[in-house]
């Protein structure tokens, strides 16, 4: 394990490497603890380099049994070898020349899961983004590119399946009992696109003609006997090739595409130049273990790792501060994929739920950082929602800003320019300026500045004059490193309601730029004056989520109420909504904490029935409205000195009111969308399923009996709604006989399916109350939870600690001790996953005194713990100094 070494990495020290890496050759023979790695690696000098400049290579836990300079071996005084470098000296001043680099690993006992690991059975690769070195020395960076030639040697009967990038060249027996595969990729890539599986593996086939109709070889290879259930993420795949092809123009480029699903694994998923490797809940689906979810988290997720083959891979990101180039980029393009499968608004609404419960709390706390950082010690603790899900509102805004044609026209010239090479942030914004004209100096801030905008608006009409005046006025707190902000270009859409519903046209607009129906906030403060309107109309603003900022915007009651009736905008209704909600939910809690009766206004349950009850909206929008704001959005909103119990019991309150105004709605939907129809996993299906198990909660808070919920449980046709109606149980009636018997036949059910027992784990993980941290130890002792798997403890642990306020915030600070020495032993086997899980204590600082205090301790015993990995001392470091 590495150590921090307290090393910081700057963007302004960045600077080519002194060699170019021409060729990389590469052979593996695999052993379970000893594998023997031969890399042959062709370079040569950098014009203009110093002569006397060693070649400096990158390793990590390597034991190196050879090193050859043209074929011959090296002599000691020549190089030097430590626990993280290879130094090189005396090399040719110009000439081409060749290392070659022999290294023993052992797969077996990498718990890191980071370079080659083997697990179950099955050897596998994860080198993004510093995992390479732990194979072989390395120049390990994004902006060496290389073509790679890989031959894979194994026991023939323990992996007869040997996979690398590229296209296959063939195969043979290797002396006895064993055999050979060699794989060449022609398009130069960075280490970390570097893949290899071998092991014994089944496997699902297809194929897709391309729009130059090329036939390619798709492969989907999963444990045996769960071949079927792969069936949708091969569909998945075609559909984001086709869509691909047709609205970015993009056709896929090898003779083979191949997926590995693997159980043993830190992400989600790894876009390997056509060797995708995915943890296997984003590929394994039926409709008796996956929900609707998991179907569209694997369409998803399928898209954006294939996508990553244009942005990513053909061009990849300079250096690890251009992370958001790649990823921010590719999200976007991942969302608008799935917003053309499903529905737009739908969608969308969910993207700016996860932005605002993930992102914004980031934006806000000690882990603050801009979508391009300036500075890391830990890359692999960049890896974040700013620079996934920000860095996709960044590129959306850009969208906005020129508009779709223009939008078209500046990823054409970025493919063209850019392609077969490692690419920046300037790189990636000046073609939109070159394509369309528009000068985005001010808005790249975006990339710069951390934090959420604040803005704060107003408005006024003028009745005499027939005008309308918006006032908008805009701040950015000062986040860790950056005190001072500059005005953000933020682009806000806009529509001006009147009485009826319709638009009210202007005849004319002055204070600012307005492109159609997109305002352009530029300067500090802004109004902008609108002509020819005959009466006040409602103001729907930021429509679509268009810019990822909070409004600060008093509108009356009767305004929202105007709104989620009549906004065309499906998103600015389910904002009404939201906004109707949050004063509501607000006020509860501190009614709670200041032991006073809870009251719901009545305009809130109004609007929000009357969009329940009006079927001419798609049943999957008003399962959205029906899903109030959550705990941590209410915790959010108040600031600092939250009590999560207060919250909790404040929110219940509401929904409960809710459930007892609209009690016969939500019982004729219940009834009405029960369906005869095979399941299907669309999105029109998935739709009726979220409504009616939407009011099957409300139903139990109204009829405050398990009936309802036990008889959903036993009629059952599929994980959606099994799974919903077992959380119905645990979280309303927690200690019900029924509850118990449902929890333990879902068990006995599904013991033979790990990712379906995550379900089952993290539905008692988010049982609320003081006995959530008593539940989770005691299921830490059950034989289906391995500690050694991820999937595992982000399941039980990890929701326990970022989904179940009350639990994991309990006022005696017992779950916050329970968590650090989590985080301690987690760090031993995996920093990376432990440094992910820590970070479920960035809020720490807005709990109330006594809480804050508990959590305070909890972080300071991990950091005065001995041997904390770079990626945790990183993380509580920052989240105690911020």
């Amino acid at each position: 394990m590495r150590t921090d070494t307290g090393r910081t990495i700057n963007l302004a020290d960045y600077r080519p490497t002194d060699f170019v890496l021409e060729r990389v050759d590469l052979t593996f023979e695999l052993d379970p603890t000893e594998t023997k790695v031969e890399a042959r690696l062709i370079f040569h000098r950098r014009e203009g380099v110093d002569p006397a400049a060693p070649l400096v290579l990158d390793g990590d836990e390597l034991k190196m049994t050879g090193l050859l300079f043209d074929q011959i071996e090296m002599e000691p005084a020549r190089y030097t070898e430590t626990a993280d470098s290879l130094t090189i000296r005396d090399l040719p001043e110009s000439a081409p020349f060749e290392i070659t680099v022999t290294t023993l690993i052992n797969p077996e006992a990498n718990t890191q899961l980071m370079g080659l690991y083997r697990s179950n059975g099955i050897y596998c690769t994860q080198c993004e983004a510093e995992g390479f070195r732990r194979i072989t020395f390395f120049p390990d960076r994004p902006d060496v590119l290389a073509v790679y030639t890989v031959n894979i040697i194994a026991d023939k009967a323990a992996n007869p399946l040997l996979l690398s990038n590229g296209n296959f060249l063939g195969g043979a027996g290797y002396g006895e009992g064993k055999h050979f595969a060699a794989w060449f990729d022609p398009h130069p890539k960075p280490s970390y696109l570097f893949a290899l599986v071998a092991g014994d593996l089944g496997v699902v086939e297809d194929t897709f003609v391309t729009m130059s109709e090329r036939e390619v070889a798709l492969k989907i290879y999963v444990e045996h006997g769960k071949e079927a259930r792969a069936a949708y993420a091969m569909d998945a795949l075609k559909r984001s090739m086709k869509w691909d092809e047709e609205v970015f123009g993009r056709e896929y480029d090898l003779d083979i595409f191949m997926i590995v699903a693997v159980s043993d694994f830190n992400m989600g998923a790894m876009e390997n130049k056509g060797l995708n490797i995915f943890n296997d809940k984003y590929v394994l689906a039926d409709p008796e273990t996956a929900t609707d979810q998991d179907y569209a988290n694997i369409e998803a997720i399928i898209a954006h790792e294939y996508f990553h083959n244009w942005t990513g891979n053909r061009i990849t990101c300079r250096d690890w501060f251009q992370l958001c180039l790649k990823e921010g980029l590719t999200v976007y393009r991942d969302h608008e994929f799935s917003a053309d499968q499903r529905s737009r608004a739908v969608k969308r609404i969910a993207e700016v739920r996860h932005l605002r419960s993930e992102q914004f709390p980031e934006d806000s706390g000690p882990l603050s950082h801009p979508v391009r950082p300036t500075e890391y010690r830990e890359i692999n603790n960049f890896y974040t929602t700013t620079v996934y899900e920000k860095g996709s509102e960044v590129t959306r805004m850009i969208a906005t800003i020129v508009g779709r044609d223009g939008f078209k026209k500046g990823m054409d010239l970025y493919f063209e320019r850019h392609d077969g090479e490692a690419a920046t942030v300037e790189d990636f914004v000046k073609c939109f300026e070159d394509a369309t004209g528009r000068d985005l100096t001010q808005f790249s801030l975006w990339y710069r500045q951390a934090g959420t905008p604040q803005i704060t608006v107003s408005s006024s009409y003028d009745a005499a004059a027939k005008t309308f005046s918006l006032s908008l006025e805009q701040m950015v707190a000062a986040t860790p490193g950056q005190t001072a902000k500059e005005p953000m270009h933020i682009p806000l859409r806009f529509a001006l309601i009147g009485e009826n519903g319709a638009e009210a046209q202007p005849t004319a607009v002055s204070g600012g730029e307005v492109s159609g129906d997109v305002l352009h906030l530029t300067e500090r403060s802004q109004t902008f004056t609108f002509s020819g309107i005959g009466a006040r109309p409602v103001v729907s603003l930021n429509r679509g989520f268009s810019a990822p900022v909070n409004l600060h915007f008093a509108q009356s009651t009767e305004d929202l109420a105007h709104i989620a009736r009549h906004d065309s905008d499906l998103f600015a209704r389910w904002q009404a909504i939201t906004d109707l909600s949050l004063p509501n939910l607000t006020a509860a809690a501190e009614a709670v904490g200041a032991g006073k009766p809870v009251e719901c206004g009545s305009a809130l349950c109004e609007a929000l029935l009357a969009i329940t009850a009006d079927d001419s909206l798609e049943p999957a929008f008003r399962a959205q409205a029906l899903a109030l704001p959550s705990e941590s959005d209410i915790a959010r909103e108040l600031g600092a000195n939250n009590d999560p119990d207060a919250i909790h019991q404040g929110r219940q309150a509401i929904l409960a009111a809710i459930a007892k105004a609209g009690a016969a709605t939500f019982r004729a939907l219940f009834d009405g969308l029960a369906s005869s129809q095979p399941f299907s996993p669309d999105a029109a299906g998935a739709g009726r399923r979220a409504l009616r198990n939407a009011a099957l909660g409300f139903l139990a808070l109204s009829e405050n009996s398990p009936a309802g919920a036990v008889e959903a449980f036993a009629e059952a046709d599929n994980m959606t709604d099994l799974s919903q109606a077992l959380t119905v149980l645990a979280h309303r009636f927690p200690d019900a006989t029924e509850t118990h018997a449902a929890l333990a036949a879902f068990e006995s059910r599904f013991a033979a399916n790990a990712l379906v027992l995550d379900k089952w784990f993290s539905i008692q993980a988010t049982i609320p109350g003081n006995g959530a941290l008593d539940r989770v130890m005691r299921l830490m002792q059950n034989p289906h939870f391995t500690a050694s798997n991820p999937n595992r403890v982000r399941a039980l642990i990890g929701t326990f600690a970022f989904a179940n306020p009350t639990g994991f915030n309990r006022p005696d600070g017992k779950a916050y001790h329970f968590f650090a020495e989590e985080i301690l032993a987690i760090d031993k086997r995996n920093p990376q996953l432990a440094a992910r899980l820590l970070t479920a204590l960035r809020s720490w600082r807005l709990l109330e005194p006594v809480r804050a205090d508990q959590a305070r301790e909890a972080l300071m015993s991990i950091e005065r713990a001995p041997a904390l990995s770079s990626d945790v001392a990183d993380i509580v470091e920052r989240i105690l100094k911020g």
